[in-house]
């Protein structure tokens, strides 16, 4: 399960919005609990990917790396990924799965013509063979 406002779900659809028909992505920054993620920020990332941008997303290592170090400043860990998927389903491809890691949530919101849609958090099988839906809890305050 994950934690998260409607603030932040708020966030997430717009960075959506404002980045279509390209993919957006951004980092997800919060705490790991005994059976839950907390997101208290998100931190949106540019998608420095240089072709296919309407169907790929890439968080460079040095973004990675700035977002680790941002977290540990603010006493948070990095609980996982937020990217959209524009003309398409909230759900994970193939090549998602194949780009993820076990444990982190990918939060994946749906941008249709424009406009945010769906929001979905997926969680990756430690074998990595596929996704599993993660239940969204929405807190007015976390």
């Amino acid at each position: 399960m994950i934690h998260l406002t409607e603030e932040i779900i708020s966030e997430i659809k717009s960075h959506g919005e404002k980045t279509y028909p390209e993919e957006c992505c951004g980092i997800l920054l919060g705490k790991f609990e005994i059976d839950k993620k907390i997101v208290f920020e998100i931190l949106k990332i540019e998608n420095s990917r240089e072709s296919e941008r309407e169907r790929r997303f890439l968080i460079t290592p040095q973004d990675y790396i700035k977002a680790e170090r941002y977290a540990r400043e603010k006493g948070f860990d990095i609980v996982g990924i937020y990217h959209s998927h524009p003309d398409h389903p909230a759900q994970p491809s193939d090549y998602d799965r194949e780009h993820a890691f076990p444990f982190l949530s990918y939060i994946i919101v749906s941008v249709e013509g424009g406009v945010a849609k769906e929001v979905n958090s997926w969680v990756l099988s430690e074998d990595r063979t596929k996704f599993h839906l993660e239940k969204i809890e929405i807190k007015n305050k976390i």
